[in-house]
């Protein structure tokens, strides 16, 4: 990771501090583009920077009220040129990139150009908030046929240059949409009032072509995509991004130095395990009109029905005798595999790697209820077959780790790197909750609900671990890698369901617990989704994520 040059740490504050992983980057194993530092997108040549010079901070306002500070990209390759300034808060260690472009076409029509003015969007200078010196924040006005993808920010009411900044052509570019809040003067996001978001490309997936550059938008007011006035890259090699992506022995040399390290809770009574042990070990496939002739699963799920929808026409159970129902639905951790997906994202600029495990049985809800901490919710919250999983967001410029992604029953959460726990080097720690198998970065307990009445995730560490870098198995990595094979497993193409579907009335089961709790009524409209009845869940390849992005 880079660094900042100007800092000023009067005032502790996270920013203040640089994050870096833990342990050493590792040399990668050789290969073509990928971690080589420069990516071609089609003639335009980019490189991420992560070395900055302070331009303006201010010192409140924002995420926890602590302020933001602004950047520009140093340390600019020889013919690289900044497209736009970087921004975050100051709650987070520093931790962040821009792109920078260098036209490296032959055709002849340049790909970059400087703009034509520049317009005044923000300044500080007659407001009341604290900073250590006035601050301007200026959008380029491009030329036609150009896109500006960045702001510039200054400290004096000049206007930049011209040579400040580039803008790139309008082919090179595409739609943007705001993300995660920067700063603004207040405490909190203002509608109507002055804002900083990050942007990332609207279009997101496998095959989208899209490129994060690290930039943000200044605006006020809300900001639709229709109105946004910045851009962010988009590649033109359609359909392949082979030339940055790892190769098969980095792909393994990436999970060997950054796959997740899991806990499960101490009081956990239903386990991961890998699909070979589910199988092995009783599990059934049902097909509807033959419920009293289910079918043992061959180890790697060849005789389950391939591709087709989900239909209710089958569905996966556990063992119908006791002793192995019981048995297997309790899992078996030590079995437990990561079940590897390798996506190309933001126009094979990164890589991710998202890791799932599977577990036989979701358990049980509990709520808490104000004073009265611990409220088990009988049946709701039960459903056989549950599939999680954390994601790996890695920069194919250099290998670098960037964000984690945790699956959190039907959403999850991006977390920077930067906010991680880590263990043993450079393996992120996810916390796998009490029943519902839900994961987060920290242990403690996180209340789905409003105040304190909400559905308990209860995590915490025990000596049962699961280190997704041991036993993993790569089961899809798109069409891009065309050297090696990755062999599809036939459960993986198994589009129905892992468990069934059985009803039962919500209502009913907490009117029964209401007699002893009354404040459960509260709990009625903000249950979640997969809380509201028995259903195995469908398989990885069937999320929406698998061909998209994570949210």
């Amino acid at each position: 990771m880079g660094n900042i040059a100007g800092s000023n740490n009067n005032t502790i504050l996270p920013i203040n501090t640089t994050f870096k992983l833990p342990a050493n980057i590792p040399v990668w194993p050789k290969g073509d583009g990928f971690a080589s530092g420069i990516i071609d997108l089609g003639g335009l040549k980019v490189s991420q920077i992560s070395t900055f010079n302070k331009v303006w901070t201010t010192q409140e306002g924002g995420p926890d009220n602590l302020g933001a500070t602004f950047f520009e990209p140093t340390g600019i390759p020889e013919g690289f040129f900044m497209l736009g300034s970087y921004s975050q808060p100051n709650s987070k260690p520093f931790f962040g990139f821009v792109l920078v472009a260098k036209d490296d076409s032959s055709t002849g029509a340049l790909l970059l150009k400087k703009p034509i003015d520049y317009t005044l969007v923000y300044t500080s200078n007659s407001t009341k908030i604290k900073q250590d010196k006035d601050g301007y924040v200026w959008l380029p006005a491009p030329p036609e046929g150009y896109k500006a993808l960045g702001h510039v920010v200054t400290n004096t009411p000049q206007k930049p240059s011209l040579d400040k900044i580039m803008c790139v052509r309008s082919d090179f570019t595409e739609q943007c949409e705001t993300y995660s809040w920067i700063w603004g003067p207040q405490k909190s996001e203002d509608d109507k009032g002055f804002n900083v978001h990050s942007i990332r490309p609207t279009n997101r997936g496998i095959k989208a072509q899209g490129v994060l550059v690290g930039t943000f938008l200044a605006h006020v007011g809300a900001a639709t995509t229709s109105t946004i006035p910045l851009s962010c890259l988009k590649t033109s090699n359609i359909n392949n991004f082979s030339f940055s992506m790892p190769n098969l022995p980095q792909i393994n040399a990436l999970v060997q130095a950054y796959a997740p390290i899991m806990y499960l809770h101490p009081d956990e009574k239903y386990q991961p395990c890998s699909t070979d042990w589910f199988f092995s070990n009783g599990g059934l496939l049902y097909h509807k009109g033959e419920e009293s002739k289910p079918v043992a699963i061959e180890p790697n799920g060849s005789n389950l029905p391939q591709l087709g929808s989900n239909d209710g026409t089958y569905w996966l159970d556990l063992p119908s005798d006791k002793t192995n129902h019981d048995r297997v639905k309790k899992g078996n951790f030590k079995t437990c595999q990561a079940y590897i997906h390798v996506k190309p994202m933001f126009g094979g600029t990164f890589t991710d790697l998202a890791m799932w495990v599977f577990y036989p049985f979701n358990g049980p809800g509990t709520a808490k209820l104000g004073l009265i901490g611990k409220v088990p919710l009988g049946k709701i919250g039960e459903h056989v077959g549950d599939w999680e999983h954390v994601t790996l967001r890695i920069s194919n410029f250099n290998g670098w780790l960037w964000n984690i992604y945790f699956s959190q029953h039907s959403k999850g959460q991006w977390v920077d790197a930067s906010m991680a726990e880590f263990q043993n080097g450079n393996k992120p720690v996810a916390y796998s909750s009490l029943n519902g198998h839900a994961l987060y970065p920290k242990a403690g307990l996180v209340l789905q609900g409003t105040g304190d009445i909400g559905i308990r995730n209860d995590t915490a560490k025990s000596n049962m671990v699961v280190d997704f870098g041991v036993g993993y198995e790569i089961v899809a990595a798109g069409e891009y890698l065309e050297k090696e094979i990755v062999v599809e497993p036939p459960w993986l193409n198994y589009f129905r369901e892992w468990g069934p579907k059985i009803n039962y009335d919500v209502k009913e089961e907490l009117e029964k617990l209401e007699k002893v709790f009354p404040l459960l009524k509260e709990l009625q409209d903000i249950l979640p989704s997969e809380l509201l009845g028995e259903e195995g869940p469908t398989g990885p390849k069937v999320k929406n994520n698998w061909g998209g992005d994570e949210s």
